[in-house]
Order: C-alpha cells, then structure tokens, then sequence
C-alpha cells in the first residue's frame, strides 16, 4: 500500500537530538554518580541542601518539583548513608527538617567537582559563544514551556 504522506525521520527532529545528547549526558553523570554511591535524585537533593539550613521535606519537594514521597524515599536512603540527619520539632513530633552531616557537607563539592568534570567531557569542545547560545534557548524553551521541574532522571 503505497502512503500519500511523508513521514519524517527521527532525525528530523530537533527532540530526538536533545534526547540523544541528555541520555548520553545523563548516563555519564549518573556512572560517575554511582561510583560513589550516589543517584542523580540524591546528588540532587544534596545540592539543593548545601547552601541551606535545614529545610523541611515540603518546602525541598517544592523546591525540586518532586512529590513529599518521593522526598520521603530519599531522605530515607540519605539518611541511611549518613548524608543528611532528620531533627524533629519537640512541640510537633509530625515536624521535621533536614541538614547535610558533616560527611555530606564534605562530599558535595567532590560531587559538584564530578558534574564540572561531565559537563566538560560534553560541552567541552564548544566554543564558548556557542555554549552560552544552548544554555540560552535551553532555559528560553523551559521558560516559555512552563517546565520548572528538576531533572532527576
């Protein structure tokens, strides 16, 4: 049966050529991530946390776009490798915040370090000109999209 419409190639279009690229980023980000022990999600969260004080989960899954549960779920791994600590209201048991340890404080700029390191590995062969042009249109296509979830994914 012969069809009376083209169909685009995949290449065509300029998605598939930012999923190209992002997974490739993101795979990278997230292998380095790994060898410390650490998920995209939780570097996340742990860079939200590093220039604030405590935070209580509601205003960090607000921050992040994330749902409490999920907030919820990290804070729990976190918690478990020792890189944030859960303080409780003592007039409201429900209230809690969370803060870095000192063993997330330290780990945070070697994270940040690792995601300078990624960003270069990718980006690092274009002209400045041309980086600041991506990051330009990037943020203009988030804007006028309304995205304002972070990626964790």
């Amino acid at each position: 049966m012969k069809h009376e419409h083209t169909v685009s190639a995949l290449e065509d279009h300029l998605g598939y050529w930012l999923r190209y690229v992002s997974n490739q980023v993101s795979h990278s980000f997230s292998q380095k991530l790994a060898r410390r022990d650490v998920t995209v999600a939780e570097w996340v969260m742990l860079r939200e946390m590093f220039e604030a004080d405590d935070l209580n989960p509601s205003e960090l899954a607000s921050k992040l776009g994330l749902t409490r549960g999920a907030i919820s779920k990290l804070t729990d791994r976190l918690v478990t490798k020792a890189l944030i600590q859960r303080s409780f209201s003592t007039e409201d048991k429900r209230f809690q915040t969370l803060s870095l340890t000192t063993k997330g404080q330290a780990l945070v700029p070697k994270l940040s370090a690792l995601a300078d390191e990624n960003d270069k590995e990718f980006f690092g062969r274009l002209k400045p000109s041309e980086r600041t042009l991506i990051e330009k249109l990037m943020k203009q296509i988030a804007r006028s999209n309304g995205l304002r979830a972070i990626p964790i994914d």
